[in-house]
């Protein structure tokens, strides 16, 4: 990618939808067995799948936040990114 302050927007909000859709795709297994529905012999593969894109998310944070030319207000959204994708992924390894 080119270093421009866009590449690093753009790394970012590629970094939320991945952690969001990681996250929603972990939780919906676990709403699903709290209201006791049968058949969720694929709860499994949604929660493999959410937590890959909650590293994916993860890791493309990171890489936005090692760029070298960063303003003061990408870099806090960075630091943001990391502390929450980092505490659900923790979560939902630990459940």
């Amino acid at each position: 990618m080119k270093e421009t302050p866009d590449a690093v927007e753009q790394l970012l909000s590629r970094s939320f939808l991945a952690g969001l859709v990681g996250i929603l795709s972990c939780l919906l297994p676990l709403v699903l067995f709290a209201m006791q529905w049968p058949g969720q012999a694929w709860g499994s593969y949604l929660t493999g799948l959410g937590l890959a894109l909650q590293l994916l998310g993860l890791s493309l944070a990171v890489l936005a936040l090692r760029k070298k030319k960063l303003g003061a207000i990408q870099k806090e959204k960075a630091k943001k990114m990391i502390l929450v994708l980092g505490v659900s992924l923790l979560f939902f390894m630990l459940v």
